[in-house]
């Protein structure tokens, strides 16, 4: 018996007959006939929790369109802002109305049987390009054959409408019209995003990163790109010290110890503790925390936190410089400068230049010896790493990194990746040592990618190398999460001299402008180079300065627009959203989000731009995407089943 016999055999026992495989046939090309799902791309996200939110109930501003459609001329425009704040939040709306707070309801049931009937409206609008099985398996049980009858029912055609408003009349009668308009709003939720791309960096700077992980976990179908950002996270809670140290440094910096705090649970009384006995009168004014006064859920003092930064700061400083001693290969020894220092100078020596120290009082760094923590703070770091590794929420949304996540990820025509590839000046991928394996363009990242599972799920010093390369993957020259010649954190901290701060980016970031690198790159991972397309983050897109997201004459998209408020400043906007379609590609830009109270009391929207519209002559399909190519595989190998059948090879 040849292999093809035994896999159809074996596909044989799941359709056991004729008829059954002349079924699933029928239903497999119906699939591939139907319009493909939409795709949404965001990037650089760093804990902006309420706009990402927002922009998942309104799908990027699809919903409001979709309402525009639908009720272009009958609805006036502060009933359309109604509506679509009914339909992105359905529980706190309906309980306002209800309240009598909003909208001027005279009879309660009279308002139930309009709205029921428009959101209906909008989501039988959203569900055409999706087959009934499909749809059906995302209703909710409880109310799965209410829905599916509103849905598939005419309130228009005169032998059916009679039929319709009675289903209607029959919910609102049952008391049940709240619980089915907050449960058709959720299925319209669902339903106009197909699929979220994730193009890294979830965490930092912005307060409620735990809370996009939760709302990450309600989608259907997402996935994530690592970002620098999200690595530095997940080897903080894998246990790796000096990220966890950074991860604490970067929370305290930007006043959002929430996330920390509320959203992990984790203890920094330890830290506090720590940093007021060995900074007690020192004021730290190097260290003060930013924008502390616009944040005022911080119940520490000013003083308090500067110390918890210093403390904190001092101690990733020598944590980084352990690891980077231990891995020589990494080439990073430039970035050992704890030893460079003169404390009783007041200097520290880079290269051939001396400059003075912004802050002597360093009592923990003894020159003998100053990347060795002392007692204390091997003691505090203990404590530090088991509140890291025993938060099971922490864990819990690493292990759904895991699950969801890769470093790149190539579907549909578009390569997905963070930051960059590293690149040499002329243009050839940049080959690097990862754990002892030289690696370069794709197989530079397969082998990191592997890396990254390691640190978490590896044993014995496979895990413990795969643990301290997180370190290099957050800073190092060649890392595609950074590539950047080093990171000058200590410099910025304790020189004055800001040309010590200089980073150099990597020769990726200059030649992927091109259009002949990025189909090179393209290539190397198995795209056509004609159609294919780059989607990237990580820089910021200042569109302040005039710059623009479509690089390399439309190749690469950079799509990095500010969701996080410390960032608008330079961007000038509030985030992208790159959408693809059956129609094809559009770019969106955002403005800054008020709040979600603004949201559900006035009906204000993110007010969105589009960029770019670009349309294919044909529709695209099912049958032309990734999983288009699975599907017809699939159709292949049912088709020989029922030759097979026919044939009476199979019995």
């Amino acid at each position: 018996m040849t292999q093809e016999d035994k896999y159809l055999h074996l596909l044989s026992e799941k359709f056991p007959n004729k008829n059954a495989v002349v079924s699933e046939l029928i239903n497999l090309k119906a699939i591939l006939s139907l319009p493909k799902g939409t795709e949404h791309f965001v990037s650089d996200l760093h804990g902006a929790s309420s706009a990402f939110i927002h922009m998942v109930k309104n799908a990027s501003g699809v919903v409001r369109r979709k309402v525009d459609d639908i009720y272009a001329d009958t609805l006036s425009e502060e009933e359309k802002r109604a509506l679509c704040a009914l339909i992105y939040y359905p529980d706190e709306r309906i309980e306002l109305v209800r309240k009598g707070e909003l909208e001027d309801v005279k009879d309660l049931n009279s308002w139930y049987r309009t709205r029921l009937h428009q959101v209906v409206d909008v989501a039988r609008a959203v569900t055409v390009k999706y087959t009934r099985s499909k749809v059906r398996k995302m209703l909710p049980k409880q109310f799965a054959y209410v829905i599916e009858e509103l849905l598939h029912e005419s309130s228009i055609e005169k032998d059916r409408s009679n039929y319709y408003n009675a289903v209607i009349d029959a919910i609102i009668d049952t008391g049940m019209a709240e619980k089915m308009l907050i449960e058709i709003s959720y299925l319209i939720h669902a339903l106009t995003i197909d699929t979220f791309h994730i193009v890294g960096d979830i965490f930092d700077r912005g307060p409620k990163a735990e809370k996009i992980m939760e709302v990450l976990a309600t989608i259907r179908d997402y996935d994530v790109q690592y970002g620098n950002h999200d690595i530095e996270w997940m080897g903080a809670a894998a246990g790796n010290r000096a990220l966890i140290a950074t991860v604490l440094r970067i929370s305290i910096r930007y006043a959002n110890i929430e996330t920390l705090e509320e959203g992990y649970g984790i203890n920094l009384l330890p830290l506090a503790n720590f940093a007021m006995e060995t900074y007690g009168e020192d004021p730290c004014t190097i260290f003060q925390t930013r924008d502390f006064e616009n944040n005022p859920r911080l119940t520490r003092s000013a003083g308090l936190m500067a110390k918890m930064h210093k403390a904190i700061s001092i101690i990733q400083f020598k944590l980084e410089g352990q690891i980077i001693q231990r891995h020589p290969e990494w080439k990073m020894n430039d970035r050992l400068l704890l030893d460079k220092m003169d404390l009783q100078q007041g200097t520290i020596t880079i290269g051939k230049q001396t400059y003075p120290l912004l802050d002597t009082n360093l009592p923990t760094i003894r020159p003998e010896s100053p990347y060795e923590l002392t007692t204390e703070e091997e003691e505090l770091m203990v404590q530090l790493e088991r509140s890291f590794r025993k938060s099971e929420k922490l864990q819990r949304h690493l292990r759904q990194l895991y699950d969801h996540g890769s470093l790149f990820l190539v579907r549909n025509g578009f390569l997905l990746y963070h930051a960059a590839i590293p690149l040499n000046e002329d243009g050839t991928f940049t080959e690097v040592d990862v754990c002892g394996k030289r690696v370069k363009g794709r197989q530079l990242m397969e082998r990191i990618d592997e890396v990254i599972r390691a640190a978490y799920f590896g044993h014995g010093k496979a895990k413990d190398n795969a643990l301290d390369f997180m370190l290099y993957l957050w800073q190092g020259p060649n890392s595609p999460l950074y590539n950047k010649d080093k990171m000058t954190t200590l410099e910025r901290y304790l020189i004055a001299d800001k040309s010590t701060w200089e980073e150099t980016k990597g020769a990726y970031y200059e030649l992927a402008n091109r259009k002949d690198i990025c189909e090179t790159i393209l290539t190397e991972f198995g795209l056509d180079s004609e159609s294919g397309r780059i989607v990237n983050g990580h820089i910021p897109v200042r569109t302040l300065k005039g710059e623009s997201p479509m690089r390399a004459e439309g190749k690469r998209f950079v799509i990095d627009g500010g969701f996080s408020k410390p960032y608008q400043e330079k961007t000038g906007i509030a985030g992208y959203t790159l959408i693809y379609n059956s129609h094809g590609i559009q770019l969106v830009e955002h403005e800054s989000f008020e709040s979600r109270q603004q949201a559900i009391i006035h009906g204000d929207d993110i007010h969105s731009r589009t960029l770019l519209q670009d349309f294919t002559d044909h529709r695209m399909l099912v049958g032309d995407t990734d999983q288009g190519a699975v599907l017809k595989e699939q159709v292949r190998d049912l088709e020989k089943l029922l030759d097979a059948y026919d044939r009476g090879s199979i019995l």
